[in-house]
């Protein structure tokens, strides 16, 4: 893998647009938190044969949930379009502090979905928690609905998640807009009335919040039958109850929807779904077993 120069502003052409001196300034930065952080601070393994100070780009981009490819074009300084809920998942991954975060973002001239906060990334700790919870479904979202991490049962719990890109895993935009998601949820037209709700509920903290503008427009836009439910102004909070789902691979489940705080009631949440009876825990156990399957290969 390519080294890049380390000072890319000094040895920039003096004919280049302030946008690629920002693209070269932003690659420079992100290489250089990258490489100041040791695998065993995110709850990676160091190999022997360790060559790259810090972690690796392709590291970076599993614990930020990003493509590689995309993540190298960023350091490559490549012309993209990189949205506020990527650069906020690199940002936790490179557990960058208050002052870095503003830094990023103003150098990808975009707007901070959550300005001024700190960065924690999803710790290692809850990484294993959510590993050892398989074969049960578990995650952690946040309360936008965003999929911040998962484990392998829950990948294929609903759809493929590991197909979509970041910033489609959310789960109120794929209940509007997701057909495998959808034909998952049983009682399909309630769920999706009380997930509105909820949304609607926690959205009065965050009015004027960019990433949560920004998932509201992008329902409204792609999906009428969010549009018809949000005009109806239901508010309900967060409770866990019993839930049916229905599953492509292994059939009906019948589990209990439970949410564990991570923090404020308003903040991120680790969502569970334990089997209600014997014949769901035997059909999670089979579709951990196919997930785990489709990872090795």
């Amino acid at each position: 893998m390519t080294t890049m120069t380390a000072e890319p502003l000094l040895a920039a052409d003096s004919t280049e647009s302030p946008s690629e001196m920002r693209r070269h300034e932003l690659a420079a930065f992100l290489r250089s938190r990258r490489e100041r952080i040791t695998p065993e601070q995110v709850g990676l393994v160091r190999g022997r044969r360790r060559r790259t100070p810090g972690l690796r780009r392709e590291e970076v981009a599993q614990l930020s949930a990003v493509g590689v490819t995309w993540y190298t074009w960023l350091e490559q300084a490549r012309d993209i379009q990189v949205s506020a809920q990527v650069l906020d998942a690199i940002a936790r991954a490179l557990l960058l502090d208050p002052s870095e975060r503003a830094h990023l973002f103003a150098l990808a001239a975009a707007p901070d979905p959550a300005p001024g906060t700190d960065c924690p990334t999803v710790t290692p700790a809850l990484r294993t928690m959510l590993e050892q919870l398989d074969p049960i479904p578990a995650c952690v979202q946040n309360s936008r609905y965003d999929v911040l991490a998962y484990n392998r049962t829950y990948s294929r719990l609903l759809c493929d998640l590991d197909a979509l890109p970041p910033e489609d895993r959310n789960c109120l935009l794929l209940a509007f807009t997701h057909d495998d998601w959808r034909a998952s949820i049983v009682d399909l037209p309630e769920v999706t009335r009380m997930m509105a709700a909820k949304f609607r509920a926690s959205m009065a903290g965050h009015l004027a919040e960019p990433a949560w503008k920004a998932l509201l427009h992008r329902l409204e836009r792609q999906s009428p039958e969010f549009r018809e439910v949000w005009e109806r102004h239901e508010v309900v909070d967060q409770k866990g109850r019993t839930k049916y789902i229905r599953n492509a691979r292994v059939g009906l489940l019948h589990v209990e929807h439970t949410n564990l705080w991570l923090g404020p009631a308003s903040g991120p949440r680790l969502v569970s779904y334990p089997p209600v009876d014997e014949e769901t825990r035997i059909r999670l156990e089979r579709l951990h077993r196919f997930a785990c399957a489709s990872d090795s290969k």
